[in-house]
């Protein structure tokens, strides 16, 4: 099975599994900003133009955002109701309260309202991508959370073919799937945002722009924890009075230019990793 395969079919989360090879500058993608690595400064006079941009940008923002929440009350924006077109308020928080409950460690008790399905969709994404998956039993205890119980098997079944040796050996792992000693094994999805594209009685299909980290944290890696961006579409059902996972498929992007941050060393992404917990997803 080829990373591509792994990532278009959604059975895996966590990100893209492949290493990047950063080019000196000036070398490779040229002009292309999607092409060169992240850069550092090397002058004044660059950070100064950085920094001016930065300060120009924050401006503009902050002017498209006043001009955006005074068209609040237009009501093209929200035409049809349907949940397809997001409302100029679809990122800010509901007023909501999270949910309560917890199944395994894992959110629960999600509201049959559409806001409920995109919580849900949300919370399943983060246990999905983590590094849980990668032992068999934490997986299927997952799936069994979080799926719709005539979807556990089949899933299972095509996670058991995915998870080989080979597969393992690819993201830095022991061919049994066990971290290799000195390093730690990063796997992480966060949701970005939520989307309605579909919801009707007992049914929804729902979209989860993501981020997602995924590598060995060690100081003689090969395989570094790098970041990766990409869409997972769920379609849930609600079941025994909760929201459950019936399918669900990834594809990459949306993907933001890469910024100038400096890549922090292992010792830094492991603490992190250990150090920062995650969070109950709330629509």
């Amino acid at each position: 099975m080829s990373p591509d395969d792994e990532r278009n079919d959604g059975l895996f989360f966590g990100g893209s599994g492949e290493t990047r090879t950063r080019l000196p500058e000036g070398e490779g993608a040229g002009d292309d900003v999607y092409g060169g690595g992240r850069r550092s400064s090397r002058s004044g006079g660059r950070t100064s133009s950085r920094s001016l941009v930065t300060v120009v940008g924050v401006v503009v923002l902050l002017i498209a955002a006043i001009a955006f929440a005074n068209r609040g009350g237009d009501d093209s924006s929200a035409e049809g109701g349907d949940g397809k077109k997001p409302e100029a308020a679809s990122t800010a928080p509901s007023g909501e309260k999270p949910v309560g409950g917890k199944n395994g460690g894992i959110a629960a008790g999600f509201p049959k309202t559409q806001q409920g399905a995109q919580s849900a969709a949300a919370n399943f994404a983060v246990p999905l991508g983590s590094a849980e998956m990668f032992d068999k039993n934490k997986r299927n205890a997952i799936l069994n959370t979080v799926m719709a119980p005539s979807s556990v098997a089949k899933f299972q079944a095509e996670l058991d073919r995915a998870y080989t040796a080979p597969f393992f050996k690819n993201v830095g792992l022991n061919e049994d799937g066990s971290t290799p000693k000195g390093y730690q094994f990063v796997s992480r999805t966060t949701p970005i945002g939520t989307k309605v594209t579909e919801f009707s009685g007992g049914k929804a299909s729902v979209e989860v722009w993501c981020s997602g980290l995924l590598g060995l944290a060690g100081e003689k890696s090969t395989k570094p924890v790098t970041n990766s961006w990409f869409t997972i579409t769920m379609k849930l059902e609600w079941i025994n009075g909760d929201w459950k996972a019936v399918t669900h498929s990834q594809k990459d992007g949306p993907a933001p230019v890469p910024g100038d941050d400096r890549a922090s060393n292992s010792d830094e992404i492991a603490k992190a990793v250990e150090g920062y917990g995650g969070f109950t997803y709330a629509r």
